[in-house]
């Protein structure tokens, strides 16, 4: 077998990860206390939440110093570039899509910051022409294409682009026969894609208004509204549609019909899954906006129309969800018709595309697709080439065939043509690997009991022939919230972790979207240590199966998975050699005071709430830190242009941990520039980031040599 210490010439050393000389830069410790409910919390670093200041910058820099040192003096560092540079560079495309008589695709040649748009005419497997090359907006590759939007007609498209990793996005409008921007320009505007009306004279599409006194990665986003934007007018015309000016936390965003006639409104309390839906007849005399689902008592999303019946995947009485009709004409619930029934598998969601509904399920975690036709009958499922997972199947009513991309941990994405009539799928594109064959590794799912015997998936992929002797350097990753799945995926970055002899671990927690409502709901507000639970017993599963043990054993999480990683490395510090957790919501008593924070609180809960906030505070990851524990090494990675997870939620856990902890094993933080919350982040931070995290948990395995 192709050992990791074998590629890099590793032996294991003893002791090695201890901080030994580490001296961690000054943070003062303030005197701030909250007081909940009669409980008051100290807040020793609350004036890292000024982190324009003097004071938080000198901080930066020092932090950053220290990390740079100590990661660019672990050996083998060369030899990790190499074999992760080597395998990301591969082409890799999206599934193309028509836009009347254009079609459009984006490529990445391999190692290009950011991938390119492209056009063509006539069919996919014609020529094609750059319509948008966002690597040449930037010389560090950091302006990325963050969406886009076609006319129906294909003649104009609609697009967003945001600067330094920032959510915030410009949008603009160009030309696609010319290449050429026309004048209008668009700010405040995220978490938003645009929609065009039928004659292509404007669009639609979600926007704020500027945050108030310029501070634009700090300030809490409230109230977006809906705006038409006619085409050629000055954004100050645009025309509000609709927006909630009774609650400033609710996201909108809208949609208009295949066919011109609708214009679709989804409504939904911070990021609950479950939402309203209004529509506006486009073609009446008189348009307004009317409730179709007026109350959020279930997830609707909107997937299509035939004439008067709208399309929805809901989860209303069906918690691992249905497909529904509704008629505007009568659109009580009383005549809501089933079309697709639910069943045991999970539906993550459903596309109308060549007169069909394609409906793509979890399946343990994994993609499975079927076929139906708009009176619901079964059409057929597509066969997939494994277990893996699916998306695409973008397209309009009147398309004979529809693209989709297929792959796993690890298997690059392969892009297929599916064609309708038929339900045949044809090989479009697939990549060609250079340092990984996909043929020696194998992916296998396991079951295992959490603390309180609830059976949860994980997915484990090594190399063909591991030995289960229980020294395997192994990554256990998780995410465990928002009602969203993690399902296998290829990332070159996983795939140089196997290449180098690692085992590769990912637990499907409570929380996630995997086994519809309840597993989500099993996993939020008052029930949230389930999920902390879930990936602790997830590394027990691991160390008692052979997999590995606490000496080679790291965690990673982003995002929420960041709060996973740094509540779970508390509450378990002996079960692992190191920590990753990136970009966290770690301070749970501040998250809503920041940018869109305010809308986690439908998972998390809120401070406002005297349960909610004891239970909070009882894995708050900055509240809980302890003297004299003896911490994983752990890696705290932010970016400083971060206005989804304020940064300051990285700068305070890591001074408490370093206060805590000075001794100990390594406790760094990394803190990326004109870097956000991680998409658009060019290819080359990502090889970086990549290096510096493998160097960092083989260190700490004692591998590094």
């Amino acid at each position: 077998m192709f050992r990791l210490f074998a590629v890099l010439s590793m032996t294991v050393l003893t002791n090695v990860a201890a901080a030994a000389g580490l001296e961690y830069p000054s943070a003062g410790r303030g005197d701030h206390v909250d007081d909940f409910f009669g409980v008051r919390v100290p807040d020793p670093y609350r004036w890292m939440e000024n982190i324009d200041s003097p004071q938080v910058g000198r901080w930066i820099r020092a932090e950053n110093r220290l990390t740079r040192a100590y990661l660019e003096a672990v050996p083998g560092r060369a030899a990790i570039r190499q074999r992760l540079t080597r395998i990301w560079n591969y082409p890799r495309w999206s599934p193309p899509q028509r836009h009347g008589r254009f079609w459009s695709v984006t490529k990445n040649n391999g190692l290009q910051n950011q991938s390119v748009l492209y056009v063509g005419t006539g069919s996919p497997d014609a020529g094609w022409r750059v319509l948008l090359d966002p690597n040449r907006l930037s010389p560090d590759g950091t302006v990325a294409l963050k969406d886009a939007a076609f006319s129906e007609d294909g003649r104009l498209m609609a697009y967003g682009l945001s600067d330094g990793g920032s959510d915030w996005e410009i949008w603009r409008v160009r030309d696609v026969a010319t290449g050429k921007d026309l004048p209008d320009t668009l700010r405040w505007i995220k978490f938003a894609g645009a929609t065009w009306n039928k004659d292509a004279s404007g669009f639609f599409y979600s926007g704020y208004a500027a945050p108030p006194g310029g501070n634009v990665l700090k300030a809490a986003n409230q109230y977006q509204k809906i705006y038409f934007h006619p085409l050629g007018q000055p954004q100050s015309a645009d025309r509000v549609i609709y927006g909630r000016t009774d609650a400033p936390d609710w996201y909108v965003g809208a949609q208009v019909t295949d066919d011109g006639r609708y214009l679709l409104i989804e409504a939904e309390h911070g990021t609950d899954v479950r939402n309203t839906v209004l529509y506006e007849d486009l073609g009446a005399a008189q348009p307004q906006v009317v409730p179709l689902m007026a109350e959020p008592d279930a997830a609707y999303s909107f997937i299509g129309n035939v004439g008067s019946q709208l399309y929805f995947v809901t989860d209303k009485d069906a918690p691992r969800y249905r497909v529904i009709a509704v008629d505007t004409d009568n659109p009580v619930p009383a005549h809501w018709r089933t079309v697709v029934p639910e069943n045991g598998d999970t539906i993550e969601s459903a596309h109308m595309v060549g007169g069909q509904i394609v409906v793509r399920y979890m399946r343990d975690a994994h993609s499975a697709v079927a076929r139906f036709a708009p009176d619901g009958k079964a059409l057929g499922e597509v066969r997939l080439p494994g277990i893996g997972t699916v998306s695409g199947f973008a397209g309009r009513f009147d398309d004979p065939v529809t693209f989709y991309s297929f792959s796993s941990y690890t298997t690059p994405p392969s892009i297929y043509r599916l064609d309708l009539a038929s339900g045949k799928s044809t090989l479009w594109r697939t990549p060609e690997l250079s340092g990984f064959d996909p043929a020696d590794y194998e992916t296998r799912q396991v079951f295992y009991r959490s603390k309180d015997g609830t059976r949860v998936p994980m997915v484990i992929t090594a190399h063909k022939g591991v030995k289960l002797d229980g020294d395997n350097p192994t990554i256990l990753y998780g995410y465990g919230g928002f009602n969203i799945p993690i399902l296998p995926d290829f990332s070159p970055a996983v795939a140089g972790w196997l290449a180098m002899g690692g085992v590769f671990a990912v637990a499907n927690l409570r929380g996630g979207g995997e086994y519809g409502r309840a597993w989500h709901e099993a996993g939020m507000k008052l029930h949230k240590q389930n999920v902390f639970d879930d990936f602790a017993w997830a590394a027990k599963y691991l160390i008692a199966q052979k997999w590995t043990n606490p000496q080679r054993l790291a965690i990673r999480g982003a995002s929420n998975g960041g709060l996973l990683v740094a509540a779970t490395e508390e509450q378990h510090p002996e079960l692992f050699a190191a920590a990753v957790p990136q970009v966290g919501v770690l301070d749970m008593l501040r998250f809503a005071d920041f940018t869109v924070g305010k809308g986690w609180e439908s998972d998390y809960g809120s401070v406002q709430n005297e349960a909610e906030f004891k239970a909070m505070l009882a894995y708050s990851p900055y509240q809980n830190v302890r003297t004299g524990v003896g911490y994983p090494a752990t890696l705290v990675i932010t970016g400083d242009h971060d206005d989804r997870v304020f940064p300051a939620h990285s700068f305070k856990f890591t001074a408490a941990m370093q206060h805590a902890d000075r001794r100990g094993k390594p406790i760094l933080i990394r803190i990326e520039t004109r870097a956000g919350h991680g998409q658009g982040k060019p290819t080359a931070k990502q090889i970086d980031e990549t290096v510096d995290v493998y160097a960092f948990i083989l260190k700490a395995f004692g591998m590094a040599r």
